[in-house]
Order: C-alpha cells, then structure tokens, then sequence
C-alpha cells in the first residue's frame, strides 16, 4: 500500500479516463452535457477510487475503495454501450472500451481478493 501510481490497475484506469475525456471532446457527446457528465464523473470516479483506497491504512479500507472503482467500471462500461447504441460512440472505439473495462475490472477483483 501507499504508492498507487505503480499499480498497473490504476495505470490502466488512468488511462481510460484519459482516453473517455479525449473521446468526449471529439465527438457529438459534447453536446450532452448530461451524458457528457455521466460517463467523464464514472471514468475519471475509477482510478481516484483506486488511489483513495491504496492510501488508506488499512487492507478493509482499501477493499471497499476498490469495490466502489469496480461499480463505477461497470457503470462507465454500460454508458459506453448506451453511447454506441445511440450513436455518440463509433461500435469499434465501444469494444475497445469495454474490452479496457473489462480488464479493470478483473484486476479490481484481483486486488480486492488478495486484499481480503
């Protein structure tokens, strides 16, 4: 505990963030601002959650942090399914976000076994 920047799971939320807030820049998302908020505030809820739980004291702490990053990846993945359904987000990028999402959320379930 206590250097979450060298967790490869927090690297990779990271850049997930990075990569939705990119996303939403270029394309039509822009203009919905509610959906806009939604899937940035669930993008961006995933690594902080990841950092909040690897600085606290204990193993119990950091679990539920973890299990909250885990939600809001199963959040941010359904909003990338809606965006692609409803045409905000090109079907090709969508896989690649949900396969990204996917892989977060196994190494969450990961780290939160071994930390449990």
């Amino acid at each position: 505990m206590g250097d979450f920047r060298k967790l490869r799971v927090w690297q990779k939320a990271k850049e997930l963030a990075v990569k939705i807030y990119q996303l939403v820049k270029k394309q039509t998302i822009s203009k919905d601002y509610g959906y806009k908020d939604q899937i940035q505030r669930a993008a961006i809820s995933i690594p902080a959650n990841i950092a909040e739980g690897d600085e606290l004291g204990t193993d119990k702490q950091s679990v539920r942090h973890f299990f909250i990053a885990k939600g809001s990846c199963a959040e941010l993945h359904t909003l990338i399914i809606i965006g692609s359904e409803i045409g905000y987000i090109d079907n090709d990028i969508a896989n690649i976000l949900i396969n990204e999402c996917k892989i977060i959320s196994f190494m969450l379930a990961k780290i939160i076994k071994a930390r449990s």
